[in-house]
């Protein structure tokens, strides 16, 4: 390709809008556009380098027994409806009308339509396992749609379905899936941990979300150096230990002006603050139970939610503990209603059926705490679980921070940073059954499909790599997502080298070796500089200089090789050069993590 006819020009510098480097690079090096807000143009040096991921995925899917098809992201609600979620999952969602007045959605996932499929394919378990994917747009209206291709709107995503007849079954893809992703990070290049995650929307009984460690990640990561557990925030557990172990002694009212929050009540009363009780509100939205009435179908309730006052509630924990749809901090005028006064408040004393009371499994175990006595300018000591207040449900809602010890070795926790490029759902039949999708088994008997749904953000996968292989000058793409394996930057000015210039950029495609040829009429520093910026992996400079040195000059963009080759050889020592980088990455796939023997991570 001739930089002459190239769609996208460079720009000199970034969009003064964007704050993160990969962001601006793309930008800047001519690699994507903003149509919109979280929705991009991938002009064709991006496109190119799309399609070398998508051939990854393809290829790792394929490895596992994938079948690759493709479905329809235009979809009826209905589907949705018999599976529960067209009520449950928010705006993020796009829904519509079509002109006949149908209600229909833009697809977010396709675990519907992947059941709604094997209710009409699959008839018998000799039919099972099944397993197929699909690389193709989805649209989920992002409120928070940043980082360029990092939170978008409109996205490539390649998503995996299994389809199996037990359980075993499924932990058997889940496996496959687990050992692809890492495979899939090494031949793009990164580095990505497997965290323990959130079920979320998708339902089932566990999940894992493949990381790339950054700072610019929105995932907060609980890691353990020492032993290697590793979760997202939301579902980190952590080693829980008492601190008020003394009997139980009477409850007392104190005053305490001026105390609204746990720092300055631990001060006023020259306490630890792991001798305080703290209430946190939410407003849950929950399906009705029997005699229920339900605006909209869904019941409002205030969540009172008691952690120690040294710890954070995790609202992920809540929001799955109570069964809620969805959780919103509550208003202080919800929270006068429900009996309990903002700064001063806790459940002692508050009439049943107020609030729903959500309780820490630790908490309930400590006791003499200092809690709110619902009056403006006064606490309880002395409050103790069971005694003073019954909690409606006791469960970890504990938020594992800094320092917090290791579930299973008791060393102490660190927060990372990370984003999210792929996940992975044991789905199990949920979806299956909510939409007839069941296989006769070997006695004749009707049971529901076992399912699983795995996801990689080609985009976002695409933005992780330039964000990990940048320098000051611009983007150093490894060969394997590269638009073009090697930049020719031609800067001869006399007729018979410009053919030499010429002649060299037809060999190196001739040795296969995918070239990007700077033929314009610019100066040398503007040639440099855009190459530094696009990129590609290797450069080869040629110049009436570099002849009269001997050749031209062939250089790796990351600065490791820098030499003077004869003319003749440039293309085949090129192509050695990608066959070597090519190599290590498909060495360091075959070294990649894989699931571990001895306990599920």
């Amino acid at each position: 390709m001739r930089v002459s006819q190239l769609f996208g020009e460079t720009l000199r510098h970034p969009p003064a809008e964007t704050d993160i480097a990969s962001h601006q690079l793309l930008l800047q090096a001519g690699y994507v556009r903003q149509l919109a807000t979280g929705i991009f143009s991938y002009l064709p040096l991006a496109w190119r380098a799309v399609r070398k991921i998508e051939q990854i995925l393809r290829e790792e899917m394929n490895a596992i027994g994938g079948q690759e098809l493709n479905l329809p992201v235009v979809h009826p609600a209905e589907l949705w409806q018999r599976s529960g979620r067209w009520e449950t999952i928010d705006e993020t969602m796009v829904r519509f009308r079509d002109r006949r007045g149908h209600p229909m959605l833009l697809a977010m996932t396709h675990e519907e339509v992947v059941a709604e499929l094997a209710a009409s394919e699959i008839r018998s378990y000799r039919q099972l396992p099944q397993l197929v994917y699909q690389i193709q747009t989805k649209f989920r209206d992002e409120p928070r749609a940043r980082g360029g291709l990092i939170r978008v709107r409109e996205f490539l995503m390649k998503d995996s379905y299994s389809l199996d007849k037990d359980e075993a079954g499924l932990q058997k893809q889940y496996i496959a899936h687990y050992n692809a992703y890492f495979r899939i990070g090494a031949r793009v290049g990164l580095s990505l941990l497997a965290v323990g995650s959130d079920v979320g929307m998708m339902g089932g009984k566990l999940a894992h979300e493949f990381m790339y460690l950054t700072d610019i990640g929105e995932d907060t990561l609980v890691v353990c150096e020492q032993c290697g557990y590793a979760a997202n925030q939301e579902v980190a557990t952590f080693r829980k230990v008492r601190a008020n172990t003394d009997p139980p002694r009477p409850l007392e009212r104190v005053a305490t002006p001026g105390t609204t929050t746990i720092e300055s009540l631990a001060a006023y009363l020259g306490i630890p603050t792991s001798s305080t009780a703290k209430a946190v509100f939410f407003m849950g939205t929950f399906p009705p139970t029997e005699g229920e009435s339900a605006e909209g179908g869904f019941v409002q309730k205030l969540v009172v939610a008691l952690v120690r006052g040294d710890m954070e509630t995790n609202q992920t924990l809540v929001k799955n503990s109570t069964h809620a749809i969805a959780l919103r901090p509550a208003h202080p005028e919800e929270i006068l209603e429900a009996g309990m006064v903002p700064g001063y408040a806790s459940p002692v004393g508050i009439p049943p059926g107020k609030a729903l009371v959500i309780a820490d499994d630790l908490l309930v175990e400590e006791t003499n705490l200092v809690a709110g006595a619902n009056e403006e300018g006064y606490h309880l000591r002395n409050v103790c679980c069971g005694r003073d207040f019954q909690p409606d449900i006791v469960a970890n809602i504990a938020q594992a921070g800094e320092g917090a010890l290791c579930i299973r070795c008791g060393a102490p926790l660190a927060l990372k940073r990370g984003v999210e490029v792929g996940n992975i759902f044991q789905l199990g039949t949920r979806y299956s059954i909510a939409l007839q999708a069941f296989y006769t088994d070997e006695d004749g008997n009707q049971k529901p499909i076992v399912m699983g749904s795995y996801g990689i953000g080609v985009g976002r996968l695409l933005a992780c790599v330039a964000e990990a292989y940048r320098d000051e000058k611009g983007l150093m793409w490894p060969i394997s997502v590269a638009p073009y394996a090697l930049n020719l930057i031609g800067l001869c000015r006399t007729p018979e080298n410009i053919a030499k210039t010429e002649s060299l950029y037809a060999a190196l495609q001739q040795a296969e070796v995918e070239t990007l040829y700077d033929d314009r009429e610019v100066s040398p520093g503007v040639k440099f500089a855009d190459a530094d910026l696009r990129g590609m992996p290797l450069q080869i400079v040629i110049s009436e200089r570099s002849l009269q040195q001997g050749g031209v000059e062939l250089r790796r963009r990351d600065g490791t090789v820098k030499e003077i080759v004869p003319l003749a050889d440039a293309p085949t020592l090129a192509r050695q050069q990608v066959d070597a980088m090519q190599a290590a990455l498909r060495n360091t796939a075959d070294a990649a993590p894989k699931w571990p023997t001895e306990e599920q991570p």
